[in-house]
């Protein structure tokens, strides 16, 4: 109760120390119902809904930016809902929005979508539309780019008359991944959308996700957060999100992966050969926190090959899976700690977006796979750092014994963030190892996304370090969160527009 009630308190002082770390009165949201708990929940089968959809696309697409978030408040009002909204964002993304040359960029039209729904059902209630809002803006201004760019590129229809069987469908879609083939993928995918169950179809996409290291880890993060958003919206909208991801997960530069040994799938062929050279039970490890330190020591001069097989060696060895995480979860702390830039960034929600996977799926060499994949993946990003400038030396036990004395409330922190991020950061270590309670701080760096936040980014970002600080186990978890810091916003950043213009379509 008393956390609940600080929770409370927090969003309720906003004329005082809510003003101080930015937040602004968002009393104005009462506008609009709140979306409730029950509605914003994943629930065990998935409501159904609303199979006339289409209106909901069209509307979104159709509409001109300067006008939409007036004309979708005005239809929530008129009760459309939390999901069909959600369902709607989602399906214009993929329809409309090319996941190539790269599965970025405006892509992340797409890929930011769970983000915000991440961020929209772990905020009060009173708040949970901003980010929906926010979302919404920013597939306008990413389909004015696909028009821009790729000509106005929109999914065409499937060939019916290239269906495999469903019997066939698995297989067919196997195949035709293993060898790069984008029209048989296509067909296969679809086959299985509508005949196969849903984690059937994740089980090879949760394998495909992270074969190879292009697109510094979006197509893992495409796979997570499509499953995910799906679990919200409804199966019955997976045929061409399904479509999108198939065709996400096979963008590639020059010939054909199969034919040639590219250095972004070299490590996957590797792990194929080391991955059943782990012990049989290996998910019944120790934890133990001298493991986690020396795999983070490890990552930090590695080759990916010298990287997984360290996994493999602490596994082997009757480390247990929780503190190998721990240490990949770490260390792409560190290294965004090193270099508060676009690169670690990646290496943080591609992390996040693996552990996902691991969670997830139920295949024991997946899962295997995965923790090796993550190891050369971060091995991969600590390379892909040095022609972006010099990274920091600095290290994360630095936090811990850099750390200041804990701040009165999170509104010190979030002030000393905008121009001095390495107190920010200690400060920070020193409030959550005496309050041992992150909620306020939490509360408040989400609401700070909402007021400053301006690329999809803030909210990929954001919303995949909120929800790994649980994953890390107590000795580190409070580390790993400051050392994310640098990449979060500050209460002294400038406003951006949102807020003021969802005010104006709410007519408050």
């Amino acid at each position: 109760m008393a956390g609940e009630f600080n929770r409370r308190r927090f969003f309720s002082t906003t004329a005082t120390t809510g003003a101080a770390i930015g937040l602004g009165d968002l009393g104005f949201l009462s506008a609009l119902n709140p979306v409730s708990a029950a509605e914003a929940k994943v629930a065990p089968g998935a409501i159904e809904l609303n199979s006339e959809i289409a209106p909901v696309v069209r509307l979104i697409e159709e509409t001109p930016r300067d006008r939409l978030l007036e004309v979708v408040a005005e239809r929530l009002r008129q009760g459309l809902s939390y999901r069909e909204l959600l369902a709607g964002l989602l399906l214009a993304g993929v329809k409309n929005v090319e996941p190539r040359p790269s599965v970025g960029h405006k892509f992340h039209t797409v890929l930011v979508v769970n983000s915000a729904h991440l961020a929209s059902i772990s905020s009060p209630p009173e708040h949970r539309w901003l980010p929906i809002f926010w979302a919404l803006d920013y597939f306008k201004s990413a389909a004015a780019r696909d028009v821009a760019e790729r000509g106005d590129w929109s999914m065409s229809r499937v060939d019916e008359s290239a269906l495999p069987t469903p019997l066939q469908s698995p297989q067919a879609f196997a195949t035709a991944m293993d060898n790069w083939d984008e029209a048989a993928a296509d067909t296969a995918i679809v086959g299985m959308a509508r005949h196969a169950g849903a984690m059937g179809v994740y089980e090879q996409l949760f394998h495909y996700g992270m074969r190879d290291f292009r697109s510094i880890g979006h197509k893992a993060i495409y796979v997570a957060n499509s499953w995910r958003t799906l679990q919200c919206i409804g199966w019955q909208h997976a045929e061409p999100v399904l479509r999108s991801l198939a065709y996400a997960l096979l963008m590639h530069e020059g010939g054909n992966p199969s034919q040639r040994d590219a250095e972004a799938d070299r490590p996957y062929r590797q792990n194929l050969e080391i991955v059943d050279s782990i012990r049989r039970d290996w998910r019944a490890g120790r934890v133990d926190g001298v493991a986690t330190r020396d795999l983070v020591a490890t990552l930090r001069t590695a080759s990916s090959q010298e990287a997984s097989q360290h996994v493999v060696d602490l596994l082997n060895s009757g480390v247990g899976p929780q503190s190998v995480w721990d240490g990949l979860l770490v260390s792409a702390g560190e290294l965004l700690m090193q270099q508060p830039a676009i690169v670690p960034l990646h290496a943080v929600t591609t992390t996040n977006a693996l552990h996902f996977a691991y969670q997830t799926s139920g295949n024991d060499q997946t899962r295997r796979l995965v923790l090796l994949q993550n190891a050369a993946f971060l091995a991969k990003f600590r390379e892909a750092t040095h022609g972006r400038g010099q990274l920091k030396d600095v290290w994360i036990d630095d936090l811990q014994t850099a750390t200041a004395p804990a701040p009165q409330n999170v509104a010190e922190i979030f002030s000393d963030l905008s121009s001095k991020p390495e107190d920010a950061a200690a400060s920070m270590v020193g409030y959550l190892n005496e309050t041992e309670d992150p909620r306020a701080l939490m509360d408040a760096a989400r609401v700070l996304i909402f007021l400053k936040g301006n690329n999809a980014h803030d909210y990929k970002f954001s919303s995949a370090v909120l929800e790994d600080y649980y994953h890390v186990s107590p000795e580190f978890r409070n580390l790993y969160l400051a050392s994310n810091v640098f990449m979060l916003r500050g209460s002294q950043g400038p406003d951006n527009e949102l807020v003021q213009r969802t005010r104006e379509a709410l007519g408050a």
